[in-house]
């Protein structure tokens, strides 16, 4: 597979750069100060946090949970991740950078936290039927230890009646605590996912349309116990990386091209 770097951010600088990210979590289901992002750029790193005293994104349709996540692109209506879900602050369309096939990546660090979860993922920039998600990576703090950690790997296809869900956590022989390299190779056939360059994964469910990235980490509350007092909750982002098709882009048919 021939690819070609086409989205690269090193998280260089002292600001989040606005030509690349969204620094709001699905803002339309909730507002942008309930969805703000709370990170730190330091060293080429990029922090994204939980504070403590954060309120939860979206109460009405997520309950208590927590997120500070930056995404590529933003649309109103997008990820409708409840039925209930209804419209609280209508977005203006942003559309930074979408994927159509090719490999998406990030070198990261996760957390032991057990109530918290680090993931890189895209989901479909129109929203619709045209809303599967392709999970590079979901990490949950309970599913970390020394020698291994369940990654959770695969696709989702939420309203795209065209696919299927395909979904697992596989269990890696690493300590998610220390820098590795997540990665999806997508091809119209097929995903395929990948743990510093070994495969973990593959699955036949390709979505055929473009896909925006979400980054993020998220806290969910405590149960059965006090609520925990590790705070901030941390996402180490070392980068992240998108590589288009080389094929792709020398072909005849337009929609086969990445938008950035």
């Amino acid at each position: 597979m021939r690819l070609e770097l086409e989205f690269e951010d090193t998280f260089e600088g002292a600001k989040l750069d606005s030509a690349r990210w969204v620094p709001f979590y699905l803002p339309h289901w909730s507002s942008r100060e309930r969805a703000a992002a709370r990170y730190e750029l330091r060293d080429g790193i990029l922090r994204l946090r939980i504070e403590a005293g954060q309120q939860p994104w979206c109460p009405e349709f997520d309950g208590e949970v927590k997120v500070s996540s930056i995404q590529t692109g933003t649309r109103t209506g997008q990820h409708r991740f409840n039925p209930a879900a209804v419209v609280r602050e209508r977005e203006s369309d942003v559309r930074l950078y979408t994927a159509r096939y090719g490999r998406i990546e990030v070198r990261a660090k996760a957390t032991d936290d057990p109530e918290a979860m680090v993931a890189l993922w895209l989901i479909g920039y129109e929203g619709g039927r045209q809303s599967a998600e392709i999970c590079v990576c979901e990490i949950f703090g309970s599913d970390v230890g020394r020698t291994e950690t369940g990654v959770g790997v695969g696709v989702h296809p939420f309203d795209d009646p065209d696919l299927g869900d395909d979904f697992s956590r596989e269990t890696v022989a690493i300590d998610a605590r220390e820098f590795h390299v997540y990665t999806a190779d997508w091809t119209p056939d097929g995903v395929t996912f990948s743990v510093d360059g070994e495969p973990i994964k593959t699955t036949v469910q390709s979505p055929s349309y473009p896909l925006q990235l979400m980054l993020g980490i998220y806290a969910f509350p405590a149960t059965g116990r006090k609520a925990a007092s590790r705070y901030p909750k941390e996402f180490v982002v070392d980068y992240v990386r998108g590589y288009r098709l080389a094929a792709a882009v020398s072909g005849s048919d337009p929609k086969a091209r990445r938008q950035s």
